[in-house]
């Protein structure tokens, strides 16, 4: 199967890394305050769960693979398109939702595109190539959003270069499609029949895999949801949830309920401050390229050092800086304050990359080999709801300022990280470790991301 179609795919990975932050920069111009950030995150979270498992039963039958991928792209320029035309705030956020329920449903249809007609031992090869061209047209979406200050001032002026950016992301995708409808490969009715032994493979690559650079700021990816989830049997995994599991659990839907919680209001508050949209773009991809430079980094750690110390000690510095973010914000927008900003996103960027990998790593070492497939699903469950949950509560905290949410934000994370080191069972040379920097195979990104 020709991969050209993928390169017509990461044209349109441009105009899902654009849109991700630039649809909460215009709720703030349109006067949003911190609950509807909030609502905004979570319903961006949430909805790619049921978009996922729908578009992923559908891409069961191989005649239909093709026609959901174009309805994905088509669907994103216009919904792109209309944005920039829509006032009312509650509207843009439905709006927003139908943009990121077409992006997260595609995942599971591009998964069994890539290994269509390929032998198993290629399958992880072609996933990771699948998240190369998203991950650098995601990078490459929040780039443009950086220079388009300048950009966008000389073709349409400052008021209307907001609205002429959603434009050019509109088109972006709108290109992609036709790319892609070119370039999709058309396999015959027999060219890929699922079996659930196939689907078991397919589903254990995807959900143990490294995140790119979109993971770098959501807290679940619904393509890893969906296979994660597809078998899995919660009496069996009530039935092997011991304390030491259970513990862990509890620590992570304190630590990714607050990292939502931090994301989800600080575009309000790096726009009162008076960073302008580049520089907030800048912000976010230099916690883009915090977490891509250490993806590879952070497996080599996981396997060498003790699991529960490495992970607490991500967490604690995480915890800090959230409040320490509120402190940069303050300052202003002179360079002191931009460059304190950008080393305290960094500095998340980093702790993210530990606690996607080493989390994964922790999951393998403490669920029973007999059903690791369910707890890594309810593991990855878990992260979709607390995206949710954090997203709501951190726009709520958000409205007695960024000194509470943040702080807030940064306790949860640092519960999470006492709880960790609570977890006794990780302690001892017995390690599991974590996926090895193998580039081709994960899909990371160098230099890679609504809530981390």
């Amino acid at each position: 199967m020709s991969d050209r179609w993928l390169y017509a795919w990461g044209v349109g990975s441009v105009a899902f890394g654009g849109a991700s932050l630039l649809v909460p920069l215009y709720i703030v111009q349109l006067g949003a305050g911190a609950v509807e950030l909030g609502v905004l995150a979570a319903t961006a979270a949430l909805v790619g769960a049921p978009g996922a498992i729908v578009f992923g039963r559908l891409a069961n039958h191989v005649r239909y693979r093709r026609s959901l991928v174009l309805v994905t792209l088509v669907g994103v320029a216009a919904t792109l398109a209309v944005v920039p035309l829509v006032t009312d705030i509650g509207l843009v956020i439905a709006v927003n939702a139908v943009l990121w329920l077409l992006v997260a449903a595609v995942g599971p249809v591009l998964t069994m595109l890539v290994v269509d007609d390929a032998p198993e031992r290629e399958w992880d090869v072609r996933i990771g190539r699948l998240n190369k061209h998203q991950g650098y047209g995601w990078a490459g979406g929040l780039v443009l959003g950086t220079a388009w200050p300048l950009l966008g001032s000389r073709l349409a002026g400052p008021a209307d270069g907001t609205r002429l950016l959603f434009w050019v992301l509109a088109a972006g995708a709108a290109a992609s499609a036709v790319g892609a409808a070119r370039t999709l490969p058309r396999p015959p009715a027999a060219a890929h029949v699922e079996t659930d032994r196939a689907a078991r493979k397919v589903a254990r690559l995807v959900a143990t895999s490294r995140r790119g650079i979109r993971g770098a700021t959501f807290v679940f990816m619904p393509n890893q949801l969906y296979w994660a989830t597809r078998g899995l049997d919660p009496r069996r995994l009530r039935a092997r949830l011991d304390s030491a599991l259970a513990t862990y659990f509890v620590a992570a839907a304190c630590f990714l309920t607050g990292s939502a919680a931090f994301w989800a209001p600080l575009p309000l508050f790096l726009t009162d401050a008076g960073f302008d949209s580049g520089r907030v773009f800048l912000l976010y991809l230099v916690a883009s390229l915090g977490s891509a430079a250490l993806y590879g980094g952070a497996g080599r750690l996981a396997a060498r050092y003790d699991l529960r110390h490495l992970l607490s000690t991500a967490l604690v510095v995480r915890g800090v800086c959230f409040p320490l973010a509120a402190v940069a914000i303050a300052l202003g927008t002179a360079s002191v304050a931009l460059g304190s900003a950008a080393l305290i996103l960094a500095l998340l960027g980093l702790t993210w990359a530990v606690m996607l990998v080493v989390g994964t790593a922790v999951v393998t070492r403490l669920a029973p080999p007999q059903a690791r497939g369910d707890v890594l699903g309810a593991y990855t469950a878990l992260g979709a709801v607390a995206g949710g949950i954090g997203g709501v509560l951190g726009g709520w905290l958000a409205t007695f300022g960024p000194a509470v949410a943040f702080g807030a934000a940064g306790g949860l994370v640092g519960l999470g990280a006492v709880l960790v080191l609570a977890v006794r069972a990780l302690a001892g040379a017995d390690r599991v470790a974590a996926p090895a920097d193998e580039t081709e195979r994960t899909g990371d990104v160098p230099g890679g991301p609504p809530t981390e």
